[in-house]
């Protein structure tokens, strides 16, 4: 299965692109398995933090142009003579939900970003919340270069998570950047030797999965929507989920574990 799903006994879950053959770009099917694979991630229980990572020298290219386009094609025009707009099961918005686009999926995202990291792979990369990065992977908005339109979330989230004008230069100049430049921008969280890769996107999952996971949830939710809206909205947010957290099993837990100093057992909930 080239959009592979293995889930760990330590609440991780590993999510690899494995169509090297294709620069693993992907193609109404693909879009369709790694939209599922994000589908099992929020509703498995046991599955607090995602890592999601390539294999072979590219992360993700994005769409795989030569079958996707023809496909999309067909589905626009299905869509104007009132058919249906499926092809084998496959629909037009699996697409931007492969890339997290407008996903309300709470749960903690780690990308591992092996090599190449353009298109659809940029659109995707904004979806996650940690990101570390080989130090020979690249990464650029290309869309622009052949008169195309990064429509998967990148204008809309990229000026969100990084200063306006790293921002600009990636969406504008529409230029393949190093892995340390990306750094530099704001866009990376850690840059590491290719053999080190997986070892520090773990490091990362694991400090989270020490934390009472309905917590960590209840955050980043409270944190996109938050984004999503104005200040005074926000705070509202913001109290309506904190409450939820100062209710639940594990915010007992976690002050009782301090105190008689043992890890605490989380209950999820």
């Amino acid at each position: 299965m080239p959009i592979e799903y293995e889930m760990g006994d330590d609440h991780v879950a590993l999510i690899t692109i494995d169509r090297p053959e294709h620069r693993n770009s992907l193609d109404m099917e693909h879009f369709f398995h790694l939209r599922s694979a994000w589908d099992r991630f929020g509703e498995d229980d046991d599955a607090w933090v995602a890592v999601i990572t390539g294999v072979g020298r590219d992360f993700c290219v994005g769409a795989d142009l030569k079958t996707y386009i023809p496909q999309v094609t067909e589905l626009q025009q299905k869509i104007k003579s009132g058919e249906v707009p499926e092809i084998g099961g496959y629909r037009l918005d699996d697409g931007v939900k492969a890339v997290l686009r407008n996903v309300a999926l709470y749960k903690p995202i780690v990308a591992a970003v092996n090599g190449t990291c353009v298109a659809g792979g940029m659109e995707m990369l904004g979806g996650c919340d940690l990101r570390v990065a080989a130090d020979t992977a690249t990464f650029g908005v290309m869309e622009p270069k052949r008169g195309l339109f990064a429509g998967g979330g990148t204008t809309v989230r990229l000026p969100r998570q990084v200063p306006f004008p790293a921002a600009m230069e990636l969406l504008l100049c529409a230029d393949r950047v190093p892995a340390n430049r990306a750094y530099e921008m704001g866009l990376l969280n850690e840059v590491c030797p290719p053999d080190r890769l997986m070892e520090r996107a773990y490091d990362y999952a694991h400090r989270i999965t020490a934390n009472g996971p309905f917590a960590i949830r209840k955050t980043k939710e409270s944190v996109l929507r938050g984004l999503a809206t104005d200040m005074r909205e926000a705070y509202k947010i913001e109290t309506e989920l904190s409450t939820e957290v100062f209710s639940s099993q594990d915010a007992k837990e976690g002050p009782l574990a301090f105190a008689e100093k043992r890890t605490p057992v989380w209950k999820n909930r």
